[in-house]
């Protein structure tokens, strides 16, 4: 099932290993649980993906023994809707497979599914996103880059030398190194994977091995030096070099700002709401909802700031389930969409056109609604009120119209400028 025209993805994040070639530097706790600058691989990798709107649903694949792992995870800093957990299988293949069998006991209509390695937690959202396109319109996609250095097949060296010698050389033209995400369309994966173990395949390296066996072609996608699998000892030393280096970089805020703009006539009634206040009146406003244009307005302009459509496209007018619908549920709802995006509101800004009824005197009852709702702090909330001078409808008393203003930061970019 297509939502606002994008796919319904969700991520397995495989890290049901032992880690045991890292061990020298992890010890006894697999390397995917080992911190890395005060956060485990795994987290970092699920930040990752939590960051992209995209992903519906973050699966994490984790060994016999640690099912606790995700809890205080998940319930600090998302729910069960957002991210769960299953036990993985003897070997990487099998965990994949639990994986799948997981999501398709959610009942949901999943159309793309990514695997990715808990390991490579320095993976982009652009490489995720690229990903996501090429297995919509391929069927099959995985994140690879070109093989730059020369590549050599390798015999055992003369007995006591203690090396590999080369035996030939192999041409690198059209040599890519695969890396994850891989993205397929679920039910073609998903039916692959259980094929394979029904015919006794069950040691593929990879997805793609899997789909390419069983479907069809796979399509590379653009990957990213900086996506690599932590393996090692070393690896864990180069990551956070690589972190620490980031620190000391220019941040460049991602800030954005949405507009909204609403307008609801007047009725016959007793009272208006405007931003979630109630104030009585010699007349209603008409809408499907409760036709509170001041939260209609700031919906409008958080969704803007997400470049997500407007209120009409996640709650059409002519759905009766909003009949009468309080307004505060649609501005929870975008609120909701940023934090799921990584965003974090910092303003909300409205102003109501109107000649009456008068506003000042319940101008701070609006602020505390509004923050009650968004979670943003009472002084970081304005509400503003004018007339337009007895000129047009509203100056005619005929209905309210409101501007509304809403300001994101998203994650922070980095450059070397």
């Amino acid at each position: 099932m297509t939502t606002n025209n994008q796919p319904l993805v969700a991520v397995l994040i495989v890290g049901a290993g032992s880690g045991s070639r890292a061990s020298t530097e992890t010890g006894f706790i697999p390397k995917q649980f080992f911190p890395l600058e005060g956060e485990t691989l795994f987290q970092r990798t699920v930040d990752a993906f939590a960051a992209v709107g995209e992903i519906s649903h973050i699966l994490c694949v984790v060994p016999v023994g640690d099912e606790t792992w995700p809890m205080p995870y998940m319930r600090d800093k998302f729910d069960e809707s957002r991210l769960s957990f299953v036990t993985g299988g003897s070997t990487r293949q099998r965990s994949v497979l639990n994986g799948l069998r997981m999501l398709d006991q959610h009942k949901e209509d999943w159309e793309i599914v990514l695997v990715h390695d808990a390991a490579r937690p320095f993976v982009s959202p652009d490489c995720i996103r690229t990903v996501i396109a090429d297995a919509m319109l391929h069927g099959g996609s995985i994140a690879a880059i070109p093989v730059v250095d020369s590549l050599k097949h390798a015999i055992p060296g003369p007995q006591g030398s203690g090396k590999p010698f080369v035996s030939k050389s192999v041409p690198r033209d059209g040599i890519f190194q695969a890396q994850t995400p891989q993205g397929f369309e679920f039910n073609q994966l998903y039916d692959a994977h259980e094929r394979a173990i029904a015919d006794g395949e069950d040691n593929y390296s990879d997805d793609a091995m899997v789909f390419e066996a069983y479907v069809g072609p796979v399509a590379l996608s653009a990957g990213d030096r900086n996506n690599w699998k932590i393996t090692e000892p070393q690896d864990f030393k180069l990551a956070r070099e690589m972190l620490q280096s980031q620190e000391t970089r220019f941040l460049i805020p991602d800030v954005r700002v949405g507009q909204g703009y609403d307008v609801h006539a007047f009725e016959a009634g007793s009272e208006v709401i405007l931003c979630g206040v109630k104030i009585a009146h010699d007349k209603s406003l008409k809408g499907h909802s409760d036709a509170d244009v001041g939260l209609h307005a700031l919906t409008d302009a958080v969704l803007g700031a997400l470049s997500d459509g407007d209120i009409g496209s996640h709650f059409p007018p002519s759905d009766p389930k909003w009949k009468a619908a309080a307004s505060d549920q649609f501005l929870k709802h975008a609120v909701d969409l940023a934090t799921q995006r990584g965003a974090h509101i910092t303003h909300l800004d409205v102003t109501l056109i109107c000649e009456t009824p008068k506003i000042g005197p319940y101008r701070d009852d609006m602020r505390q609604k509004i923050s009650d709702i968004t979670g943003v702090s009472f002084d970081r909330i304005s509400v503003k009120a004018t007339t337009s001078e007895r000129l047009g409808f509203t100056g005619r008393k005929e209905g309210i119209a409101a501007n509304a203003a809403a300001t994101l930061v998203f994650p922070a970019e980095q450059t070397n400028a």
